[in-house]
């Protein structure tokens, strides 16, 4: 008995040590697997510009269906191809409880659009969102076109994301606690969010560039035609690591 007691109380131990590690290696799984993920998104958007002479979709509301947002006009593109829409590390509903960055979007939840994937139980769902500059829109801030994008591996194209969409300004900061905070109007809610350990996947305006990208590096990308990436969030622009709030400042600085 007492040998199987030590035995009990070794293998115990060894699973307390042997946890932390599972652990990281599977979010490095789900991590790998997002950025697999995302190199599909990067040749589905590249289908869809070359389909359309190098614009990208309005992403604007027509009546009550979202006909020109990614979800409706990509869908030809992703139907079949099951939970593409969906980061391995965010695939709880949005009406589930639990950290945000973990959660899902529901993309019909307003009632407008119907896209219908593979999979009927991930019908309007995803934790994927465009930077909703890339649109083309009349503003001459939005990037419109490929044809208009110099050094596209630093322009976002589609990222981990809360909502279908963000549009960030170089101006504003990061949210003030770690999670959706919905009475600042602030679109850096729901990109800078902590989903692979302190940074956000993302593929680039190139369609090939996939990497994980740092939440305070999410400053330094050229989001918009006239973002600054020398702006007051980054080191450039003389931020400091006390400057940012308390859940964000022991990561790496940009």
């Amino acid at each position: 008995m007492i040998e199987l007691l030590v035995v009990v109380a070794i293998i115990s131990l060894l699973m307390a040590i042997l946890m932390p590690s599972l652990q990281r290696v599977r979010k490095q799984a789900r991590s790998v697997a997002c950025r697999a993920n995302l190199k599909q998104w990067g040749l589905i958007w590249y289908f869809y510009t070359e389909e359309t002479d190098g614009k990208f979709n309005g992403g604007v509301y027509q009546g009550s269906a979202a006909a020109n947002d990614w979800p409706a006009v990509l869908l030809p593109y992703y139907r079949d191809k099951g939970k593409l829409a969906m980061c391995p590390s965010a695939t709880l509903p949005a009406a589930v409880g639990g950290p945000f960055e973990y959660r899902a979007w529901n993309w019909d939840a307003g009632g407008w659009g119907d896209v219908r994937s593979k999979d009927p139980e991930l019908r309007d769902r995803g934790s994927y969102g465009q930077n909703e500059w890339i649109c083309d829109r009349a503003d001459d801030n939005y990037w419109k076109s490929v044809r208009r994008i110099k050094h596209a591996d630093n322009v976002p194209l589609f990222v981990d994301c809360g909502y279908i969409d963000a549009m960030p300004v170089h101006t504003q900061g990061a949210p003030d606690i770690k999670g959706f905070d919905v009475a600042n109007g602030n679109e850096w809610n729901v990109v800078c969010i902590d989903r692979h350990s302190g940074s956000v996947n993302c593929v680039f305006a190139d369609f090939s560039t996939v990497r994980p990208v740092g939440l305070k590096e999410l400053w330094t990308l050229k989001w918009h035609r006239s973002f600054d990436t020398n702006g007051p969030w980054t080191i450039a622009g003389g931020v400091s690591s006390s400057d940012w709030p308390g859940w964000m400042r022991t990561f790496k600085d940009y």
